[in-house]
């Protein structure tokens, strides 16, 4: 079955990725922003669209500047919920039309979310999934761009 959609658990991600956003608090708006660019990035990489869950309870709860043309879905609990409902409610509902992947460090809800058929992966496999990614991506790049200034060369 095709993988249809990442679910990533972003302030568990962002807390097992002290690299990223160096020196911002992990709940920052700063983080939230870092984080979202790089998922964009992985998303242009893998075609597989992702979605960013945080949870709104007792933050600020900014969103990204940007937040209407971004290619990630960037979604923020409230209301008495946790990013982790929405996202065994996300994961049940994308079942019916292929592979789900939860990306999250807490083991329950990694239990929760396969119990239910969705795959799992931790953060630290899912941070060098998008590093493998990005590095592909940017050889082909440099093979590309070096095909591209081969052929506006000319013959000596």
């Amino acid at each position: 079955m095709a993988l249809v959609r990442i679910l990533v658990d972003g302030y568990s991600l962002l807390h097992n990725w002290p690299e990223l956003a160096a020196g911002a608090a992990r709940h920052s708006e700063r983080a939230r922003e870092a984080l979202a660019d790089l998922l964009e990035q992985y998303q242009d990489a893998c075609g597989t669209p992702v979605t960013i869950f945080f949870d709104g309870q007792g933050a600020r709860r900014t969103r990204p500047k940007d937040q209407g043309g971004r290619a990630v879905e960037i979604l923020f609990s409230g209301g008495g919920r946790t990013a982790d409902d929405l996202i065994e409610r996300a994961a049940h509902r994308f079942q019916d039309y292929g592979e789900v992947l939860v990306v999250t460090d807490d083991y329950a809800e990694r239990d929760t979310v396969g119990a239910a058929g969705a795959s799992v992966a931790s953060c630290a496999n899912f941070i060098r999934m998008i590093d493998e990614a990005l590095n592909r991506l940017q050889e082909d790049l440099n093979r590309h761009n070096r095909a591209a200034q081969n052929s506006f060369r000319r013959p000596q």
